[in-house]
């Protein structure tokens, strides 16, 4: 469907990128490389050139392109190359991405800038540069790699300056769709678990692959989109919702490890069901209602207390200084109600109430499910994806807690 077409996908030496460009070649696609990387990096893999032979020997036709989107004229430059190289721009892909998960006060002004300046004003300038051409295509398609506006502002405190800039990708596609309806259409893919990529072992480290999905499974959605006519437009797509009304019925094939549990990607709420929807009417109309806990009466005593008392023993500054994070805990059941594990100030500590400072992740389970948490007879990630915890504020520090609980579990 896409042979012949001529795609220009930023950030697609390695990743879901690539991914895409692999999908698309197989059809005979020529594939432009907008990115940064032409000699290895120390610890990344893939370069423009590397990605260029796997998507030639996958049938497609490859532009490997210097580009750094933080650079407009380096951006129009690949554009001249691609439209002189292939006689035209059919699609384009926004991948190219920065992350930091860092709070207002800990994300260094360098940081902020590159962000703004990769995913907001990179998705915006690309797309600017593309667009005359797209618009002499019979099929174009502007698809970016950003989530659903999601207001919750839980997706906010923990890392504003990536939450702003992710939104603002978004942005371009609510703007973008209507002011080119009829023309081009512009969409938004997003993932509805973590996937695996380079930036998701620096995030969670080793081992976090068993919890992920493959980036093919965003390829696969991806060439959904963009083989649909130019009227499918204006849409936030969920890459597991569209492939079911595709008729995908086995997931299996796209975890790296099937039947694991999977972790929830950022900006999608664990009570909603994420689905491909309109943005009318999400995000800012919709009135967020704050989610009240009633907790059980204090009892602090018992398998709860006990088990707290054992963390207190086996927190280390070494604990405090790699974790730093404050985790509190609603509890149900015996010995339940609100309990606290500050693994982020001076040497850490633990108890029955709130934390001595604000918490950066609370989980809510019963007092039964904690006991068997904390003494390895029930994985965090078991339990968040069979619904018996909830976990509300920063996932990249929950998801150092099972890493966490196989240090602690021998003790407790």
């Amino acid at each position: 469907k896409l042979a012949g077409c001529t795609l220009f996908i930023t950030g697609a030496s390695r990743g879901i990128g690539k991914a895409i460009a692999l999908k698309a070649a197989k059809d005979g696609a020529n594939i432009v490389i907008a990115a940064k990387t032409a000699e290895p990096h120390p610890t990344l893999p893939g370069t423009i050139y590397t990605a260029a032979e796997e998507i030639e020997a996958a049938g497609g036709k490859a532009l490997p392109c210097v580009v750094n989107v933080r650079e407009e004229e380096q951006i129009i430059s690949a554009v001249e190359k691609a439209v002189k190289t292939f006689g035209g721009i059919d699609i384009l892909v926004n991948n190219a991405s920065a992350i930091s998960l860092t709070g207002t006060l800990e994300t260094a002004t360098k940081k902020v800038n590159l962000m703004m300046d990769v995913n907001v004003r990179g998705t915006y300038l690309t797309s600017k540069a593309c667009l005359p051409h797209l618009r002499k295509s019979k099929n174009p398609h502007i698809l970016n790699l950003s989530p659903p506006m999601n207001l919750n502002p839980m997706w906010f405190k923990n890392h504003c300056a990536y939450t702003i800039s992710k939104y603002g990708m978004s942005m371009c596609v609510l703007g973008m769709a209507e002011e080119f309806r009829g023309e081009v259409a512009v969409n938004a893919l997003w993932p509805k678990t973590a996937i695996h990529t380079a930036a998701m072992d620096m995030l969670g480290g080793a081992g976090i692959e068993k919890q992920c999905r493959k980036t093919d499974i965003l390829a696969d959605a991806a060439y959904c989109i963009l083989t649909k006519p130019k009227s499918f437009t204006g849409n936030f797509i969920i890459d597991e919702v569209l492939l079911r009304e595709e008729g995908v019925k086995d997931f299996d094939v796209y975890a790296i490890a099937p039947g694991h549990p999977l972790i929830p990607d950022f900006f999608l709420d664990v009570e909603i069901d994420a689905t491909a929807v309109k943005q009318k009417g999400y995000g800012a109309a919709q009135a967020l209602k704050e989610e009240k806990t009633e907790s059980a009466p204090a009892k602090p005593s018992g398998p709860v207390a006990e088990t707290f008392r054992v963390i207190q023993g086996a927190v280390t500054e070494e604990t405090v200084r790699s974790t730093q994070g404050v985790f509190q805990f609603e509890l149900s059941g015996d010995g339940g109600g609100t309990w606290y594990i500050d693994l982020k100030n001076k040497g850490g500590s633990t108890g029955f109430g709130k934390p001595p400072g604000p918490a950066d992740v609370v989980m809510s389970m019963s007092s039964a499910d904690f006991v068997k948490m904390f003494t390895g007879k029930l994985k965090p990630t078991m339990a968040f994806m069979s619904g018996k915890l909830r976990i509300k504020g920063n996932m990249a520090l929950a998801m150092k807690l099972e890493k966490l609980l196989t240090q602690l579990n021998s003790k407790l």
